[in-house]
């Protein structure tokens, strides 16, 4: 049962997650003279070399999700509970993308220049959409183990 299409979706997920923790997810260019800022997950390397570790709960929220999607893959014995982990992981994810919007505008203006966003981003989007397929995968099974017991 751990071959099922559900299993690749979560582990796509997980590597997402894993990705986006590495790279940086956005740059602060000055609207002045002054060296761009990186945003990490976990800090903000200024241009100068120091870092601002005010942006930990990025850092904080993948790091969470991570684990969940990769224990969900051997709850294919409880399908529910596995379907709910998949729920609870897209809130997850989502609200990553809520605090990364919050510490994109609020940051930029405290550094005084414009945000942009880094294709890394994007990775936890991609990844809330990969566990909706495996939670619509699992549900999908679990109908059809429902399907067969009627049937006996």
């Amino acid at each position: 049962m751990i071959q099922r299409k559900q299993t690749v979706y979560l582990l796509i997920a997980a590597v997402l997650n894993i990705i986006c923790l590495c790279l940086p997810i956005g740059r602060f260019v000055p609207e002045t003279m002054g060296m761009p800022s990186e945003m990490f997950n976990l800090w903000i390397a200024n241009g100068d070399g120091g870092r601002d570790f005010s942006v930990w709960a990025l850092f904080a929220i993948l790091l969470v999700s991570c684990p969940i999607a990769l224990f969900a893959i051997f709850l294919y014995r409880n399908r529910r509970l596995q379907a709910r982990m998949c729920l609870f992981n897209m809130v997850l994810l989502l609200g990553w993308l809520i605090v990364y919007s919050i510490f994109a505008f609020t940051k930029g203006g405290e550094l005084h220049s414009e945000f942009v966003p880094e294709i890394a981003a994007c990775l936890p989007f991609v990844s809330i959409v990969m566990h909706f397929l495996a939670h619509k995968g699992i549900i999908a099974d679990e109908r059809l183990v429902r399907s067969m017991d009627r049937i006996r």
